[in-house]
């Protein structure tokens, strides 16, 4: 998987844990699990901590398992830190520090009202003539790839397009309703929303990846939220991301706040 394919899936995989609680100073911790093609390649912890001031954070590790460890050792840390305000999360930072075999590259992105005012990547990145760059435009009312995710209890979830940009890539993603099933973890047994997603890359890639072409072009990719009755939100808690080395799915393993 390129370079920009295994980012993108990291981004993902942050997503799914993005669940905050209600009450205040109340840590919330989600343990998972990701396969490929139904055999392991990677596991995660992380942490949601919601202060009584209304702000927020979500810190996570992410680490290659089984066989992606035979190919090359995938790594990352991610954070994102914001405030609750009207019922959302609004980031203010948000930084992944992504590593890959011996190669490491550190993104982070800087919000003001749901725009981003700057946004870094260390070391520079050398692009090809046919990357298609951020625009300012891109830039305006943009959700982080963390907490974007995560919607209130009454909200119509897969009624609406998510502008994500997860300090490279600029992307929509276009949720459909595809009805509710029956899912069942530590912590969570219930009924979970189901919603196609279709992902559009907007910019920040590079012209003609194959891996970008491939996901743009499915409509396999499927996002499941389930309900946190205590905070009142809905999160996710199965992703299903088509490859063209197969199926990837990050399934929550555990759904379910400790104080």
């Amino acid at each position: 998987m390129a370079h920009s394919g295994r980012r993108i899936l990291i981004s993902a995989i942050a997503a799914l844990f993005a669940i905050p609680v209600s009450a205040a100073e109340i840590q919330h911790r989600t343990v998972y699990r990701v396969t490929l093609a139904g055999l392991p390649i990677a596991r995660a912890a992380f942490l949601t901590q919601i202060e009584d001031d209304h702000s927020y954070k979500i810190a996570g590790d992410i680490k290659s398992a089984g066989l992606a460890d035979l190919v090359k050792t995938i790594s990352a840390t991610t954070s994102v830190t914001g405030v609750v305000r009207n019922d959302r999360l609004q980031a203010l930072k948000y930084s992944l520090y992504y590593k890959s075999g011996k190669k490491a590259r550190v993104y982070e992105v800087n919000y003001r009202n749901g725009d981003i005012i700057s946004a870094t990547t260390t070391p520079p990145p050398k692009r090809p003539k046919n990357w298609i760059d951020v625009t300012p435009r891109d830039m305006r009312s943009v959700l982080d790839p963390i907490s974007g995710l995560v919607f209130t209890g009454d909200t119509k979830i897969c009624s609406q397009t998510l502008p994500i940009f997860d300090g490279e890539t600029r992307m929509d993603l276009v949720l459909s309703p595809k009805g509710d099933e029956d899912f069942s973890t530590d912590g969570f047994k219930g009924k979970a929303v189901v919603c196609g997603v279709r992902f559009v890359p907007r910019s920040g890639y590079k012209k003609g990846r194959k891996d970008i072409d491939y996901l743009s072009k499915s409509d396999r990719m499927e996002i499941w939220f389930a309900k946190s009755d205590a905070a009142n939100v809905y999160a996710p808690v199965y992703v299903r991301i088509p490859t063209e080395y197969g199926m990837v799915t990050i399934t929550a393993v555990k759904y379910g706040s400790v104080s």
